[in-house]
C-alpha cells in the first residue's frame, strides 16, 4: 500500500509540475507580435495616406498655377489684340485722311 500511495503523491508532484510549465508567454509572445505588426501597419497606412495628400494639394496648386497662367497669357492676348485693332485703325484712319487730301490736292 505504500508503493500505491507513494506512486499517487508522485504522480500528483508530477501533473502539478507539468500543469506549471510556462504555457502563457508563448501564447504572449505572438500577441505582442501581432500588436506590433498592427501598429506598423497602421503608421504605414497614415504614411501612405500622407503622402497621397500632400502630392494632390501639389498637383492642385500646380494646376492653378497653370489656370492662373492660362488667364494671364488670355489677358495679355486680349490686350495686344486690342493694341493691334487700335494701331489698325488709327493706320487706316491715317491712310484714308491721306487719300482725301490726295484726292482734294487733285481736284485743284
Amino acid at each position: 500500500m505504500k508503493k500505491v500511495i507513494a506512486t499517487v503523491v508522485a504522480t500528483l508532484f508530477a501533473t502539478a509540475a507539468f500543469a506549471q510549465t510556462p504555457a502563457a508567454p508563448a501564447a504572449s509572445v505572438p500577441a505582442k507580435a501581432e500588436a506590433a505588426h498592427t501598429k506598423a501597419v497602421a503608421k504605414a497606412d497614415a504614411k501612405e495616406t500622407k503622402a497621397v495628400v500632400k502630392a494632390d494639394a501639389k498637383e492642385a496648386v500646380i494646376a492653378a498655377d497653370a489656370k492662373a497662367d492660362v488667364a494671364s497669357a488670355k489677358a495679355d492676348a486680349k490686350a495686344t489684340k486690342a493694341k493691334a485693332h487700335h494701331k489698325a485703325k488709327k493706320a487706316k484712319a491715317k491712310a484714308d485722311e491721306a487719300k482725301t487730301e490726295a484726292a482734294a490736292a487733285a481736284a485743284k
